[in-house]
């Protein structure tokens, strides 16, 4: 059965003049224009596709692929404004743009702006639209997280105390400015591991890698710099964070965590002129 929204693959029924005509279940047959047809597709094959409704509210199939399906976030450039309803177009990389309604934008915007949404289904048009109004269409159940997990995270706005991140397309965590070794640009799509749940439901999130392999990584940095600078660095936990981001690309927190541990390993000192290799000898 075709899925509105999503990439289905379905059987190709028969060949017209406007192209193929795919099985789709309880929706009937679904057009799939030439335009759009690959090389090799004929009656009896499958085709990958993408359905959605075109402006005369039929359902239609494209092998173009969408920068997100149903449930998936995204950043999109607003294209066009439509003054009669309020709402904004906005390219997700098909022949029909999307639309963002007025009422689920969380702000004015214009041609040229990015904005960052999840592709919904509308409930009252059965149609495609965005929403901007993250905070009401994100999962409220308790997140199924735990520490350490591997997940997408999408930037999603900058806060005072770190940026705010969107986790699987479907939560809403937080990174803190002193765990992040450089400026984040909204609607970025980062690497990042969960740092605890905490007992409200909020998320702490982590870049990178996460715990010990981020810590040792970074220790392995600091010893490959100390190594090529003579078995000295004028840095150490009195160093500004700026100092530390512009010589490791490491965040302060980071930094004295990683320093911490190869103290710890008798692999380096700490001194008031910066941190010392120790020689072999003495380890």
């Amino acid at each position: 059965m075709a899925q509105l929204g999503k990439r289905n693959l379905l059987p190709i029924v028969r060949a017209a003049q406007p192209g193929l005509y795919l099985d789709g279940g309880p929706h009937g047959e679904i057009l799939l224009p030439a335009k759009y047809i690959p090389a090799g597709a004929v009656p009896g094959g499958k085709l990958e596709v993408f359905v959605y409704r075109d402006s005369e509210d039929r359902l239609v199939a494209t092998t173009e692929k969408p920068y997100a399906t149903v449930g998936e976030c995204a950043c999109l450039r607003v294209v066009g404004v439509n003054p009669r309803i309020g709402g904004v177009f906005l390219d997700w990389g098909l022949g029909k743009d999307l639309l963002l309604p007025a009422r689920e934008q969380d702000g004015p915007l214009n041609p040229g702006d990015w904005v960052v949404v999840q592709v919904v289904l509308d409930e009252k048009t059965d149609r495609l639209i965005a929403s901007a109004r993250l905070s009401r269409r994100l999962d409220q159940t308790p997140p199924p997280y735990h520490e350490g997990e591997s997940v997408h995270l999408l930037v999603a706005s900058k806060s005072p105390l770190g940026y705010n991140l969107i986790i699987n397309h479907a939560h809403r965590g937080l990174v803190y400015n002193n765990d992040i070794p450089r400026p984040l640009k909204v609607g970025a799509v980062v690497e990042g591991y969960v740092r605890q749940v905490r007992p409200d439901g909020k998320i702490d999130l982590a870049l990178g890698r996460a715990g010990y392999r981020r810590v040792a990584s970074a220790a392995e940095q600091i010893m490959e710099k100390l190594k090529a600078a003579d078995g000295r660095l004028p840095y150490h936990d009195g160093s500004l964070p700026e100092e530390i981001r512009d010589a490791f690309g490491l965040s302060k927190k980071a930094f004295k965590q990683a320093i911490g541990a190869l103290y710890r390993d008798r692999q380096i000192r700490i001194e008031a002129d910066g941190i010392h290799l120790v020689p072999p000898s003495e380890q």
